[in-house]
């Protein structure tokens, strides 16, 4: 499946639909942290620990975008939905925090094996308009996180929590279509040999882009993460309802989907950097009026905020996957894992300084954070 100028829409909009399937049970998580917080009696600590252990294995990333190269990585896609069904929807059964942190590691590893070489399957068919094919597929995941947090609270709503496993049929479907549509596109256009010094050089070369994506991710994810992953724990704190909560956490992320979606296609064609250049500069800006804000205000706030928090996604996307270097799936596993062990860190920083600060304090120093994202958005380079 070679690359050709013309962009194939419905390739396209296969791969973003497997994005959509699988990261709505990854979803699952954040919403219902408020009521899995309080059914365990866990802190604030320990839930930046789970979105921890969920991003663990992507520090195998690089060892999957070397196999993906090696093997008919499209199973990888293929599968990964029903197996991060089946391991989230099990969040209310847990009858531990042991057994809990086991079932979101086991969604974690199936996360890596589908986000490494699901980017390199929309690159090989979005011909000259790589970042319209980007922006498609990370609608596809912005949706899915739109979605997810409603359909988990209607989930624990009709059920119960324990209720969330009559969801896996779904995440199983959804990997028996994914069969049929997918098992005869290929991800790599042959089965690679490249040597242990061909994949360090590599490494090498990539090093400067890397590094300064790591930094802009750095300065930016503590904000990002106090706005998604602990929004709703933010907004409880506030004072508002747990319906609320998931509500403003679906209208962020749905005006993520929306930025995310005109992403691409913008950065084509004022530059991925000036795409950068604007999403640092505003989102921290967004940030603040979010802290002073309240009621309707707020949640319009919020909506700007997503439209414009989110647009890096895509661009990142498309700078990584438009260095030349032969070795795309590498490229995106050394990538996904750098952005894990930036977000890592920062989700726990957050969830401490949560629990040793407050809330409001927290969401004030990660806009103040978010600054620092700037200067690196002007030296990042877009190609080698």
């Amino acid at each position: 499946m070679k690359s050709t100028g013309r962009f194939q829409t419905d390739k396209v909009f296969l791969v973003s639909l497997a994005h959509f399937f699988h990261d709505t049970y990854t979803a699952f998580l954040a919403p219902l942290l408020p009521v899995i917080k309080q059914h365990y009696g866990f802190s604030l600590t320990f839930a930046g620990f789970l979105s921890v252990i969920q991003r663990m294995p992507m520090l195998l990333n690089p060892l999957i975008g070397i196999l993906a190269e090696r093997t008919k990585a499209r199973y990888f896609v293929i599968f990964s939905p029903a197996v991060t069904a089946i391991s989230m929807s099990l969040l209310g059964v847990s009858h531990s925090k042991t057994f809990l942190i086991i079932i979101v590691l086991v969604s974690g590893i199936s996360s890596s094996f589908f986000h490494v070489p699901s980017p390199v399957m929309v690159k090989k068919v979005s011909g000259n308009k790589i970042g319209r094919g980007m922006s498609f597929f990370m609608v596809g995941g912005e949706l899915a996180r739109t979605v997810g947090p409603l359909i988990a609270l209607g989930a624990v709503e009709l059920w119960g929590l324990d209720g969330l496993t009559k969801m896996i049929p779904m995440g199983v479907l959804a990997s028996v279509i994914l069969w049929i549509k997918f098992k005869n596109i290929a991800i790599s256009d042959s089965v690679s040999h490249a040597s242990f010094h061909g994949y360090m050089s590599t490494l090498k070369e990539i090093f400067p882009v890397i590094f300064s994506i790591a930094m802009i991710f750095f300065f930016r994810t503590a904000m990002k993460s106090a706005l998604t992953f602990y929004l709703p724990v933010y907004l409880e704190y506030k004072g508002e309802s747990l319906w609320f909560a998931g509500i403003s956490l679906s209208v962020l992320q749905g005006a993520g989907v929306i930025g995310t979606f005109f992403a691409g296609n913008l950065a084509d064609r004022i530059g991925h950097k000036n795409m950068l250049k604007i999403s640092t500069i505003i989102t921290p800006v967004l940030m603040f009026a979010f802290i002073n804000t309240h009621g309707y205000v707020q949640m319009g706030v919020l909506i700007f905020t997503g439209l414009f928090l989110f647009i890096t996604g895509p661009v990142f996307l498309v700078i990584v996957n438009e260095l030349k270097t032969g070795h795309s799936n590498l490229v995106n596993g050394v990538y996904m894992t750098v952005t894990f062990i930036v977000g890592a860190v920062m989700v726990l920083f957050v969830g401490y300084l949560g629990d040793n600060l407050n809330l409001d304090i927290t969401y004030k120093i990660t806009a103040f954070m978010a600054l620092g994202a700037i200067p690196f958005s002007f030296m990042i380079k877009t190609e080698l």
